[in-house]
């Protein structure tokens, strides 16, 4: 009965891991330190005494199955040693995730990104492909700029706040750490934060390295996942902010197909502090635009004609529309194993980025983030407009003096929160021209500014 309400009842609120470990005194490890309440197991792994024992701690526990595998066959194992379900990791064929719901078999998909199945309600929308997040360095010990001109950060923000902005389930990204690099805990919490600003899960994942020393019990390493766990469970502490939608009057218009390639618009908006609402194209309706004052189309081949007339009678209501020259069509995946745009690419975006640049340097559309060039910003509000949430996370090894975060909104008070520390209040001010503006004196690598 229990395996039954973890399935039934968990999938919405499950926090995933990968887990390296089928001993049961390994699952102190998660309980103690973090709020993990959902491991992915690899075969190796799977033991029914191991799940028997997650289950008595209201934690699920997934069977990793890989494309190369039978499905079906490999689920009833899963089932039969009694695990919560099974996570199909690649790109089945189409009918697999059915096939095992059928034979009531609860099942995670997680295909590539151009496999997403975004036409379907699967439990859970998710991949296994992301970039690593962090600011690129070159050998040299310089970062690298992006065309936006602020230090380039490896993210999968834009991509998951796509998929957010058009879906409601739960999203997991499930990428892991690169082979052969030392991953300190902080890379790890950028990892965990990156997924979570933007309302999505990263389905945590250690290297090799530090899972052994981990369940070794070595101290310093125990420390780091202390920190780790800490992280997760300041976004555990308040899921209300995952289904709140941007805080902007600008939105973008893009086709999926493009939206899934990370280093695109978005993520170019957001190493500028512009905060966006995503809409996807074939979503556009005289609904979809409510409260934005401008929009970029940046893909206008994607439109249909009855679209294209929707956006002509918006302008006409006195808003700003941004189109894309004649024949422009945004760079999309050339194959499944494509994520992040090419150097081509990128710089064919330059003319578009350019535009947009234009469009949204003299004007705040939302929130705006300054003295920060490390970080990157997202804000969100509840329903109503209140609150508003500016998620801050910072990508540098180090912490942040003196910030500046300015609102459109006249608002009254601010507080700062972060992992492991009691919320701060904020200084608050009327801004020049209107709108308010917070400072805050330190950020360290995660914070949330609740305005209200």
């Amino acid at each position: 009965m229990l395996l039954a309400f973890l399935a039934l009842a968990g999938v919405t609120s499950w926090i995933p891991a990968r887990w390296y470990s089928h001993d049961p005194a390994s699952l102190d490890l998660l309980t103690k330190y973090t709020p993990v309440n959902c491991v992915l197991l690899e075969k190796a792994d799977w033991s029914a005494p191991f799940n028997a024992a997650a289950a008595q701690r209201g934690i699920a526990t997934l069977g990793i199955v890989h494309r190369s595998a039978d499905a079906l066959e490999e689920g009833r194992r899963a089932a039969a040693q009694g695990m919560t379900g099974v996570v199909l990791l690649g790109d089945f064929p189409d009918g697999a995730v059915a096939a095992l719901e059928d034979s009531k078999i609860l099942t995670i998909d997680l295909p590539s990104r151009s496999h997403l199945r975004l036409h379907q309600h699967p439990r859970v929308i998710g991949t296994y492909q992301g970039v690593w997040p962090g600011i690129q360095v070159q050998e040299n010990g310089i970062s690298v700029s992006g065309p936006s001109g602020s230090p380039w950060i490896d993210t999968n923000t834009g991509f998951l706040r796509f998929l957010r902005a058009i879906r409601s389930e739960p999203i997991w990204i499930a990428n892991t750490p690169p082979e052969k690099m030392v991953i300190t805990p902080q890379r790890y919490v950028q990892a965990v934060a990156d997924a979570e600003a933007a309302g999505a899960h990263w389905v945590v994942a250690l290297d090799s390295d530090f899972n052994k020393r981990l369940l070794a019990g070595d101290a310093k390493t125990l420390a780091g996942w202390r920190e780790i766990g800490t992280v997760m469970r300041f976004y555990a502490d308040h899921p209300q902010w995952s289904e709140m939608r941007a805080y902007s009057t600008l939105a973008l218009v893009e086709d999926t197909n493009s939206a899934l390639l990370s280093g695109g618009i978005l993520d170019m908006l957001a190493t500028k502090h512009t905060t966006v609402r995503a809409v996807a194209s074939n979503q556009l309706t005289p609904a979809t635009l409510n409260g934005e004052k401008m929009a970029a189309d940046v893909d206008p081949a994607a439109l249909t004609p009855e679209q294209r007339d929707l956006l002509k009678a918006w302008t006409r209501q006195g808003n700003t529309l941004l189109t894309a020259p004649p024949g422009w069509k945004m760079p999309v995946a050339k194959d499944a194993s494509q994520i992040t745009m090419t150097k081509d690419q990128m710089t064919r975006l330059d003319e578009i980025w350019k535009e947009m640049n234009s469009l949204t340097s003299n004007q705040n559309p939302g929130a705006k983030v300054f003295n920060a060039p490390s970080t990157i910003s997202y804000a969100v509000e509840g329903a109503g407009g209140h609150p508003v949430v500016v998620h801050l996370v910072n990508y540098s090894d180090y912490a942040l003096d003196s910030m500046t975060v300015r609102l459109v909104g006249k608002f009254q008070s601010a507080m700062l929160y972060a992992p492991g520390e009691p919320p701060k209040k904020a200084d608050i001010y009327d801004a020049e021209g209107g709108g308010s503006e917070i400072f805050i004196e330190k950020l360290g690598t995660v914070g949330a500014i609740v305005v209200n």
